[in-house]
């Protein structure tokens, strides 16, 4: 049964235009193909990484929190109540006629309750030294992918006309450059995934477990496809806006809120021109359009675009949130965060940050816009 699977999950019509074969892909005549058991070392590379943030969240993020100031805050003494603590694992936010009954049960005032329960989902909350460490891992790794990404991509000739992309395909042979490229994305991404539950969770959770699944999946099989020359593009062109958006994470947590402010303008600006113009119509139109001049639309060709389509829902889903935060930054109403999960008695910055990590100005910051 297994080879039967395997079979047809290799098949030929499946991953290849319809004249080729994985016999065309084979090293020879100096080339040098992408092989399926290449993406193997991303599991090495994922704990690696693990690894490595450890280390640089120890020895440099929070040195550098010190440095700019970053504390957590001390948060008062709860005292346990039993009662209060049932109640609390199968509900964190009681409703009026819970909160009345539990006030009678514990012979406290319903303030009190209301207090109790503010507090005690205080406690869960990660404190603010934990984002600046999981930011400023996330920000090295991102500026680093983005200098390499270039550095590999400078000189090709596909980095400047997209319709370079598909000459010759499939038979394009890797480069050392590509492979490194790849591995690393992909090995970073997996350690994400192994991290998701233990880092700071969001409000747009699942969106953020889907994004990593489909980047996973869109880099799994451009490598298996030989997509590779526009996977390059992908990587680099996802990872630029990301670089600005950890760097105003910082400077939020830090309290720098104008220079927080500064870099949320740009990172929106760099945001939206390359996830919402540069990736569906330079991007997408490029993989959607131009093989067809050199063969026939076949499966892998669909699945492609739709993974491509997947992020791009994503990344509108996010436009949207950014654009609703910019409406609110330019008419000076921002005083909610709608997807962050902060502090609710302490108002620690006047920035906060929504479900992917977007600044957000709250507590009457509007005065500083």
């Amino acid at each position: 049964m297994l080879a039967t699977i395997s079979a047809w999950f290799w098949w030929d019509r499946l991953w290849l235009p319809y004249n080729l074969t994985w016999t065309d892909l084979e090293d020879k005549e100096g080339r040098v193909y992408a092989k399926a058991s290449h993406l193997y070392v991303a599991a090495p590379l994922a704990l690696a990484f693990l690894v490595v943030r450890y280390l640089f969240e120890s020895f440099i993020g929070t040195p550098c929190a010190a440095l700019l100031g970053v504390r957590e805050q001390t948060r008062l003494k709860l005292a346990h109540n039993p009662v209060l603590e049932l109640h609390f694992s199968h509900s964190k936010n009681p409703g009026q006629a819970d909160i009345d009954g539990l006030s009678k049960k514990c012979s406290l005032t319903p303030r009190q309750v209301e207090r109790w329960f503010r507090r005690r989902r205080n406690q869960e909350r990660p404190g603010v030294l934990k984002k600046f460490k999981e930011a400023s891992w996330r920000l090295a790794f991102y500026f680093g992918a983005s200098l390499g990404g270039l550095l590999a991509l400078y000189d090709k000739e596909w980095f400047y006309d997209t319709r370079q992309m598909w000459v010759g395909y499939p038979k394009q042979s890797m480069l050392e450059s590509q492979y490194w490229y790849y591995m690393l994305e992909m090995g970073f991404y997996c350690s994400l995934l192994l991290r998701i539950t233990f880092d700071v969770k969001r409000k747009d959770f699942k969106e953020q477990v889907i994004h990593h699944l489909a980047t996973l999946i869109l880099l799994s099989f451009s490598w298996c496809a030989n997509y590779i020359r526009v996977g390059t593009l992908v990587m680099l062109v996802h990872d630029a806006s990301d670089v600005l958006l950890e760097s105003a994470k910082l400077f939020n947590y830090a309290k720098w809120e104008t220079t927080c402010n500064s870099i949320f303008v740009v990172f929106a600006i760099v945001f939206l021109v390359t996830r919402l113009i540069i990736f569906p119509f330079w991007i997408i139109h490029c993989t959607w359009v131009y093989p067809l001049n050199h063969y026939p639309a076949f499966f892998g060709y669909y699945f492609f675009n739709a993974m491509l389509v997947v992020l791009l829902l994503l990344h509108m889903f996010w436009a949207y949130l950014i654009l609703r935060m910019v409406k609110k930054f330019l008419f000076g109403s921002l005083t909610k965060d709608e997807r962050s999960d902060n502090e609710e008695d302490e108002g620690e910055s006047s920035l906060t940050e929504d479900g992917d990590g977007h600044p957000k100005a709250t507590n009457g910051s509007a005065n500083h816009h």
